[in-house]
C-alpha cells in the first residue's frame, strides 16, 4: 500500500510540473490553443475509459485530449492532448509506465505516465483507430482500424505487422491472459482470433450484427462481444462455440468487460438505452441493471482490486459503481456531448450551450464554472437564443419544439409547437416581441411567433429545402434565412411577404448574420466562402474564402470584425470592410458548429463537436476613433453625416455629439462634413450613397451652416465640402433608367433623376395605348431616385387592383415639360 501511495504522489508532483497554468486545479486552462482563455466543459467522453495496473489512475478517452483522474480523490490531475481528433480508445501498459490511446486522426500515441510527456506517435493506419491493446508483457501494442489490425514494438515504435482479414472496421482487439492469443472484433459482424507471436489467422467467430467491444475473461476460457444486435455473446476460446447470449439490453452494447475475478460481467448500451448491466458470467444470470446515465454508455470499467465499477457516457458523466451492489457511489460531471449552439446573455455574464445530449448549459462567463442543466427537450437541441432584455432563454432542436426558459432560475415557461421536424435556428427580435424559428421541413420550415405570449403568428414559404439559419436585421423589420437550396432570402418581418433571394452560393448556406448597421448582410456556406450582400439592394458585395465548408458567421458589436466557424476546427476573423484576414484561431478537434461575440465584443464563443466551448480574446486591431466616426467603423463617411442629421437637436450623451456640447447640431454635422474634405476634394458618391443622403438634406444643412458666423477653418471647410456634396447630389439632367428587375413578376422599380424639384408622375400603358396604372409621386426635390427605397415601385396591379396579364408594357415619366417612355415585360 505504501508503494502505490508513494507512486501517486510522485505522479501528482510531477503532473503539476508541466501542467500549463499556474493554478492546477483550474482545470479549464489545461491545455488551451493559442488565443483561447477558457474551456467550458471537458469534451465529450468519446471511447473506453480505463485503470491504472496498480488502481490509482482513471483514464477517459475524450474529444480533446486524455483525462486522467485519481481513482482515489477523483480529482482531474493532467490532459493529455496532441490528437487532432477525437480519442477513441486509451490502454495502459502492463506495468503502467505508458498509456497508448487510439484516434480518430488514424494515429496511435504513447505518453510517459510519469510526467505526462508524449513519447511517441505511430502512424500507418489510413483511417480511424478504434481500439488499442497491450500484450501482457507490454512489447506489443495492437491496434484495430478499418479493415485493419496492427502490431507495434512498443519500446520501438516499429510497426511490426499487419493482419489482414476483416471487411470493416475493427472496433476491439484484445489479448488473451496468457498472450498467446489476439481477438478482435469487426463491424463484418465478426472475431477473429490470431496467434499473437506469428499473425497466423486461428478462428473466426460469427456473429449477428456489428461487434463493437470484445474482452477475455481472467482465465482466458471465455470471450465476450458485444454488438449492434442489442446482445452480448459469449464463447469458449478453445472450440470456438458459443455458449449463451445474454440480451437485456434495448440498443447497441458499445463496452463489455469482465470484474478482475472473472464471475461477473458489465456491458453498456448505446443510446437511447444508457443503462450498464451486470451478469453472472458462470450461470448468464442477470444480476442487475444501473439506469443512471442519460444516453449511450461508451465505456465501462472494473478497478484492479474489483470493489468499483466505473462507466463513462454520452451524457457527460463518469459514474462509479459499488461492484458488488451496484449502488451509486459518486459522479464525475464535467464533459459534455456535442455542442450545437452558443448564445452570450445580453449582459455577457452567462453563456447558453445546446447540446445532442438534450440539454441546454449555462455557464458563467467569469469564472468559468457550469450553473446550471435545462432538462425537457427528448433530443438534440440545435438552437439556443435570449431574448433582448436577458430574461427569457428560447432553445429548438430535434425534437421540433421550441421551450421557452426563464433565464434567472431557469424554470421551464412555455413549449411552442408547429414544426414538424428539427428546428435547427431561432432568433429574438431586436425588440423582443417577436421570435422566428426555421426548420427541415421545405416550404414550411419559417415560422413567427409573439415572443410575449407564444402565439403562432405566421408562416414563411419560398425557400425548397431546409433552413439552417436565421437571424433580425437591427431595425427588425428584415428577416433573413439561409437553406439547403443554397440561396439566401430575405423577408419583410410585418408582412411577411418575400422580399429578395440571394443567389451565388454553390451549396448549402448553413448560416446569415446582419452587420450592426444593418447594411450588409453576410452568408457562410459549405462552399468554403462567406459572401456579403447590400440589404437595400440585394447585389453581391465580396466573398470572403477559406479553406473549408464554412458552418456558423458573426459580426462582432462594432461590426468591424467577421468570425467564421468551418468544419476544419478553424475560426477565421476578416476585416468586415475591406475583406481582408485578420486572424486564425485553431485548436479544435472536431468541426466548429456555432461561434457568438459577448455583448462588448472582447470575447469569442466557440461550440464544437468535441464536446466544448472555448473563450478566445479578442484584442481590438482598431485605432482610436477619428473624430466625425460617429459609427466606429474606422473611416469618416456619408454615413456618420447622415447619422448626425438624424439626431438633429437631440441632447445629452450621444455619439452623434461630435464636439461634446451637449446637442447634436450644424456645428456637429459641419465637422463631420469638414472630416469628409479630409479625405478627398470631393466625396465619391455611388447608388448606396444617394440611399443616405439627399440633395435637399444637404441644402437644408448648408443654409443652417451659412447662416452661422463661422470663421474657424475646420467649419469652412465643412461649409465647403456640403456645397461639393449639394452638387454631386444634384442631377445634371432629368433622365429616366430602365427599370428592375425585367422581365419582372410580379413587382418592379422605376428609377430616374430629377434635374430641379417637380411633380412627378408615372404612367404604365399597354400594347394598345390603354392606362394600366398611374403612379402620382408628388412634388419631388432635385435628386437621385434609383434604389427601391426611392424609385418608383409598381407591384404589377391595374388601378382596380387586379394582377395584370403577363407581356409587354410601357412606363412614361413626366415631369414638368419634360416626358420620357421606356419598355418592360411581366413574365409569369
Amino acid at each position: 500500500m505504501k508503494a502505490i501511495q508513494f507512486f501517486t504522489i510522485t505522479f501528482i508532483f510531477g503532473l503539476l510540473l508541466f501542467l500549463p497554468s499556474t493554478f492546477a486545479q483550474d482545470y479549464t486552462r489545461w491545455g488551451l490553443p493559442e488565443g483561447a482563455k477558457a474551456r467550458l466543459g471537458k469534451g465529450q467522453i468519446s471511447g473506453n475509459i480505463a485503470y491504472s495496473p496498480d488502481g490509482t489512475l482513471l483514464a477517459v478517452a475524450s474529444g480533446i485530449g486524455i483525462w486522467l483522474y485519481d481513482a482515489e480523490t477523483y480529482q482531474e490531475v493532467a490532459l493529455l492532448t496532441g490528437h487532432t481528433d477525437l480519442v477513441r480508445s486509451v490502454a495502459f501498459s502492463p506495468d503502467g509506465n505508458t498509456l497508448a490511446s487510439g484516434s480518430w486522426d488514424h494515429t496511435i500515441r504513447l505518453w510517459d505516465v510519469m510526467t505526462g510527456e508524449h513519447k511517441q506517435t505511430l502512424t500507418g493506419h489510413e483511417w480511424e483507430v478504434y481500439s488499442v491493446a497491450f500484450s501482457p508483457d507490454g512489447n506489443t501494442l495492437a491496434s484495430g482500424g478499418h479493415g485493419m489490425l496492427r502490431l507495434w514494438d512498443v519500446i520501438t515504435g516499429e510497426h511490426k505487422q499487419t493482419l489482414i482479414g476483416h471487411t470493416d472496421s475493427v472496433n476491439g482487439v484484445a489479448f488473451s491472459p496468457d498472450g498467446t492469443t489476439l481477438a478482435s472484433g469487426s463491424d463484418d459482424k465478426t472475431i477473429r482470433l490470431w496467434d499473437s507471436v506469428t499473425g497466423k489467422h486461428q478462428e473466426t467467430i460469427g456473429h449477428k450484427n456489428s461487434l463493437f467491444s470484445i474482452a477475455f475473461s481472467p482465465d482466458g476460457r471465455t470471450l465476450a462481444g458485444g454488438g449492434a444486435d442489442a446482445t452480448i455473446r459469449l464463447w469458449d476460446v478453445v472450440t470456438g462455440e458459443r455458449k449463451r447470449t445474454l440480451d437485456k439490453h434495448k440498443s447497441f452494447v458499445y463496452s463489455v468487460a469482465f470484474s478482475p475475478d472473472g464471475r461477473t460481467l458489465a456491458s453498456g448500451g448505446g443510446w437511447p438505452d444508457g443503462t450498464v448491466h451486470l451478469w453472472d458470467v458462470g450461470t448468464g444470470e442477470h444480476k442487475g441493471a444501473l439506469t443512471e446515465h442519460r444516453g449511450g454508455v461508451y465505456g465501462t470499467a472494473f478497478s484492479p482490486d474489483g470493489n468499483t465499477l466505473s462507466s463513462g457516457g454520452a451524457d457527460g458523466t463518469i459514474r462509479l459503481w459499488d461492484a458488488v451492489t451496484g449502488a451509486h457511489k459518486q459522479t464525475l460531471t464535467g464533459h459534455t456531448n456535442d455542442v450545437w449552439s452558443v448564445a452570450f446573455s445580453p449582459d455577457g455574464n452567462t453563456l447558453a450551450s445546446g447540446h445532442v445530449d438534450n440539454t441546454v448549459q449555462l455557464w458563467a462567463i467569469v469564472t468559468g464554472e457550469h450553473r446550471q442543466t435545462l432538462t425537457g427537450h427528448g433530443s438534440e437541441v440545435y438552437s439556443v437564443a435570449f431574448s433582448p432584455d436577458g430574461t427569457t432563454l428560447a432553445s429548438g432542436g430535434v425534437g421540433g419544439f421550441i421551450r421557452l426558459w426563464d433565464a434567472v432560475t431557469g424554470a421551464h415557461k412555455q413549449i411552442l409547437s408547429k414544426h414538424r421536424s428539427p428546428i435547427h435556428s431561432i432568433a429574438f427580435s431586436p425588440d423582443g416581441l417577436t421570435l422566428a424559428s426555421s426548420g427541415d421541413r421545405p416550404g414550411g420550415s419559417l415560422h413567427l411567433w409573439n415572443a410575449v405570449t407564444g402565439e403562432h403568428k405566421q408562416m414563411l414559404t419560398g425557400h425548397l429545402n431546409r433552413v439552417y439559419s436565421i437571424a433580425f436585421s437591427p431595425d427588425g423589420l428584415t428577416l433573413a434565412s439561409g437553406s439547403d437550396d443554397d440561396t439566401i432570402r430575405l423577408w419583410d418581418v410585418t408582412t411577411g411577404a418575400h422580399k429578395e433571394a440571394l443567389t451565388g452560393h454553390t451549396n448549402r448556406v448553413y448560416s446569415v448574420a446582419f452587420s450592426p448597421d444593418g447594411q450588409t448582410v453576410a452568408s457562410g456556406s459549405y462552399d468554403n466562402t462567406v459572401r456579403l450582400w447590400d440589404t437595400v439592394t440585394g447585389e453581391h458585395k465580396g466573398t470572403l474564402t477559406g479553406d473549408a465548408r464554412v458552418r456558423s458567421i458573426a459580426f462582432s458589436p462594432d461590426g468591424s470584425t467577421l468570425a467564421g466557424g468551418s468544419t476544419d476546427g478553424t475560426i477565421r476573423l476578416w476585416d468586415a470592410m475591406t475583406g481582408a484576414p485578420r486572424q486564425t484561431f485553431t485548436g479544435y478537434t472536431r468541426m466548429i458548429r456555432s461561434i457568438a461575440f459577448s455583448p462588448d465584443g472582447t470575447i469569442l464563443a466557440s461550440g464544437s463537436s468535441d464536446g466544448t466551448v472555448l473563450l478566445w480574446e479578442i484584442i481590438p486591431t482598431m485605432e482610436p476613433p477619428l473624430l466625425g466616426d460617429v459609427n466606429r467603423d474606422g473611416v469618416v463617411n456619408l454615413s456618420d453625416l447622415a447619422i448626425v442629421g438624424s439626431n438633429f437637436g437631440l441632447t445629452g450623451q450621444n455619439d452623434a455629439d461630435v464636439n461634446g456640447d451637449g446637442v447634436v447640431n450644424i456645428l456637429d454635422l459641419v465637422t463631420v462634413a469638414s472630416a469628409l474634405g479630409n479625405a478627398a476634394a470631393a466625396p465619391s458618391l455611388n447608388p448606396q450613397t444617394r440611399a443616405v443622403l439627399t440633395a435637399a438634406e444637404v441644402e437644408g444643412w448648408l443654409t443652417q451652416a451659412q447662416q452661422m458666423v463661422l470663421t474657424d477653418p475646420v467649419y469652412l471647410r465643412g461649409i465647403a465640402t456640403l456645397q461639393q456634396l449639394l452638387v454631386a447630389l444634384t442631377p445634371k439632367e432629368t433622365v429616366l433608367l430602365p427599370n428592375y428587375p425585367n422581365p419582372f413578376n410580379p413587382e418592379t422599380w422605376i428609377p430616374y433623376h430629377l434635374a430641379h424639384a417637380a411633380n412627378v408622375q408615372v404612367t404604365i400603358y399597354d400594347t394598345k395605348g390603354a392606362m394600366a396604372r398611374q403612379l402620382d409621386l408628388g412634388h419631388q426635390p432635385a435628386g437621385y431616385y434609383t434604389n427601391r427605397s426611392k424609385a418608383a415601385y409598381w407591384d404589377g396591379r391595374n388601378e382596380s387592383g387586379e394582377a395584370v396579364a403577363s407581356g409587354v408594357y410601357f412606363y412614361q415619366l413626366r415631369v414638368g415639360d419634360y416626358s420620357a417612355t421606356r419598355r418592360m415585360v411581366i413574365l409569369k
